[in-house]
């Protein structure tokens, strides 16, 4: 669990980033509706949810720096009987006074008078221009009478590229349950059920180790199904002998994992199926093996195409000369997307990939990212040999990059043939 310090550290931090006679805004999401009178589950701003740990709606974060002096200002929802009846308990302004290390703690019904007196002064006045949140929006009679309007996001993405020791070990806890969400996909009984019915026994997992919810909509895509990267309508049979692609994590205590396994409906893979699936899991764990503090994110891309590209032409998926076939990227009709992303409180984690001056950033200590490698064959692509067709592979871990080298957090998630079969309760004993 982070603690309120570590809050307090980086609201601290973005402080000094903020220059002199600034105003500072960061609001709480909002709830959205579902349909008519009804809302999706809450989930917190995640920059907001980063510099405070607060899961509360309709409260704000207000930063006001004079040339000698910073303070941070708390909106909280006042105590309201007849609110908290219908909509649950709220933490209130005493309370908020005595658990949060900021300076002052208003209620959101004093946003506006107090936003008047901290702009008087101001200069400069930060906020993010993509949020629509109520608090932002109270913002606009001062936008255009503020000299200079800045965007806060970019600074407190910049910040979440690299993890404390305390969010490392939140994405631990939740990598832990989605390994056992994934052993319990490979160990369920498939033939003759439904995508859907694999899902839910993944995410009936998922909340029943403590994780209230999913990191993003769980991919459950068996046969041809998998050939959409972001198939997610998870509503077809089971089919005896094909390959599931399961793309599912957790998110615990606002960190996500993000997982990939590609495992069998009958237990046990194909010939076919086996020699492609090596082939990626084989350029996956090379790829592993390059992250390391300044390494590059475009360097892992380009050697992740060459050697499927290798791959691919060594089992007749590719027809050619290498050199040609690379340099039409020829690759890319089966392998379309990224090595990897940022990963943290989002599962692909607001945090830059360049720097102001348009460089990469570079891999560093602390940084969390996805190695993901894939092939997908469509089942009508009757340029590849009639074995592939239909098939969808993906590997995905969730990498540490450490002191000199890496560390693969996912690496008790079983990854290879032996070990997905040695699970799989469908398998021909």
């Amino acid at each position: 669990m982070i603690q309120e310090e570590e809050y307090k550290k980086r609201r601290d931090k973005l402080s000094k980033k903020l220059l002199n006679y600034s105003v500072g805004i960061i609001s709480a999401s909002s709830y959205k509706t579902r349909s008519n009178d009804t809302q999706y589950p809450y989930r917190q701003n995640s920059n907001f949810y980063y510099l405070s740990g607060f899961k509360e709606d309709n409260t704000a974060l207000v930063f006001v720096k004079r040339k000698k002096s910073i303070k941070t200002i708390l909106f909280v929802q006042a105590k309201d009987k007849v609110q908290e009846l219908w909509n649950g308990k709220r933490l209130g302004e005493k309370k908020a006074k005595k658990r949060f290390l900021v300076d002052e703690v208003y209620t959101m019904r004093e946003f506006d008078s107090k936003l008047k007196e901290f702009i008087g002064a101001a200069k400069n006045l930060y906020y993010d221009f993509d949020s629509e949140d109520k608090s932002v929006q109270l913002l606009k009679p001062y936008v255009k009478a503020i000299q200079t309007n800045k965007n806060i996001a970019p600074l407190i993405h910049k910040m979440r590229l690299i993890k404390s020791s305390a969010e490392i070990q939140e994405i631990k806890k939740a990598i832990h349950i989605t390994k056992k969400a994934h052993h319990q996909a490979m160990n369920f009984s498939k033939i003759g059920k439904k995508e859907y019915m694999l899902q839910a026994e993944i995410e009936y997992t998922f909340k029943s180790h403590g994780a209230y919810s999913d990191a993003y909509t769980s991919i459950v895509a068996c046969g041809n199904s998998a050939n959409t990267l972001h198939y997610i309508e998870n509503n077809r049979a089971l089919v005896e002998n094909a390959l599931i692609l399961i793309d599912a994590g957790c998110e615990y205590d606002y960190y996500a994992s993000d997982i990939t396994r590609t495992i069998p409906v009958s237990g046990q893979f194909t010939q076919p199926q086996k020699e492609l699936y090596n082939m990626i899991l084989e350029v996956q764990l090379k790829i592993i093996k390059m992250v390391k503090p300044h390494a590059k994110r475009s360097d892992l891309q380009q050697k992740a195409q060459e050697l499927l590209c290798r791959g691919m032409l060594e089992l007749k998926i590719l027809k050619g000369n290498y050199k040609k076939l690379m340099k039409k990227e020829a690759y890319k009709k089966y392998y379309p997307h990224g090595i990897g992303h940022w990963m943290g409180i989002d599962v692909h984690d607001e945090a830059p990939y360049k720097d102001e001056n348009g460089n990469e950033i570079a891999f560093a200590k602390g940084m969390v990212l996805t190695i993901e490698p894939g092939i997908y064959i469509d089942k009508d692509d009757k340029k590849v040999p009639k074995k592939y067709r239909g098939i969808g592979i993906r590997i995905e871990d969730d990498i540490l990059v450490t002191k000199r080298g890496y560390k693969n957090l996912s690496a008790k998630i079983a990854k290879s043939v032996k070990e997905i079969e040695s699970i799989s309760s469908d398998r021909k004993l």
